[in-house]
């Protein structure tokens, strides 16, 4: 069908349910509708959604977009996302195995012998990435705490492919060190989020809105964050 003069496809799935559904997903826009339901009613259906559809395929572009960027290159001059910007990667040939940031000119400068491979650069910037990460977690997680009255016991760096933070009942809670890569914003959310899980170890109304009373701007964060997955972030 056309769509603000663009033809827009779409896969159609016949179902038992009472009600037109929508989802776009990595395939492109899926409609699910019973299965008495005309074609026409279907596209009145979708001229109703017209921005909401036009506007989550505008992000999947950008998504994939941005997973067809070409992969990071590790060499001397190459940029690494660190809290929501690039830094410059400095690779200095020395037998000394010093790694030091500089704010000011955002380089870091990674010493290492001169047989070094790509892989000994990925150990050495990832080591660093994950010291930096622990710092920054070990800083954030007791403002939030103190702003939401609660207590954790601990916190680690996790390396899941699929979860940024997670929190059990008994106050252990793990924020990935993929999250450095991101500005402050995100971060927040998500220790908030994971903080919040002590009040209520669901995802109710009353979950978000304990997140939302210490992080006011959580639903920008949150969008930001599930536009950017593991698959956009440079590979170790």
């Amino acid at each position: 069908m056309q769509l603000r003069g663009h033809a827009l496809e779409y896969r159609l799935l016949r179902s038992k349910r009472r009600s037109i559904g929508f989802l776009i997903d990595d395939d492109g826009l899926r409609i699910t509708a019973p299965r008495w339901v005309p074609i026409v009613e279907i596209e009145n259906a979708i001229r109703e959604k017209e921005r909401w559809i036009l506007s989550k395929l505008a992000e999947r572009r950008e998504r994939i977009a941005r997973r067809l960027q070409p992969d990071m290159q590790w060499r001397d001059g190459a940029a690494l996302p660190y809290l929501g910007d690039n830094l410059v990667l400095r690779l200095r040939t020395a037998q000394s195995a010093a790694i030091a940031f500089d704010a000011s000119t955002r380089e870091l400068t990674v010493n290492l012998p001169p047989q070094a491979g790509m892989q000994q650069i990925k150990d050495r910037v990832q080591a660093w990435l994950q010291q930096e990460a622990k710092r920054i977690f070990a800083e954030r997680l007791p403002l939030y705490a103190e702003k939401l009255g609660v207590s954790y016991t601990s916190f680690a760096l996790s390396s899941a492919t699929t979860q940024w933070g997670s929190c059990t009942a008994q106050g252990r809670i793990r924020l990935n060190w993929r999250l450095v890569h991101f500005g402050l914003p995100i971060i927040d959310y998500v220790v908030a989020h994971e903080l919040s899980h002590l009040r209520e170890m669901n995802h109710s109304p009353r979950f978000w809105a304990t997140v939302q009373s210490i992080f006011p701007g959580f639903e920008e964060a949150r969008r930001a964050l599930r536009e950017r997955g593991p698959d956009t972030l440079p590979v170790f």
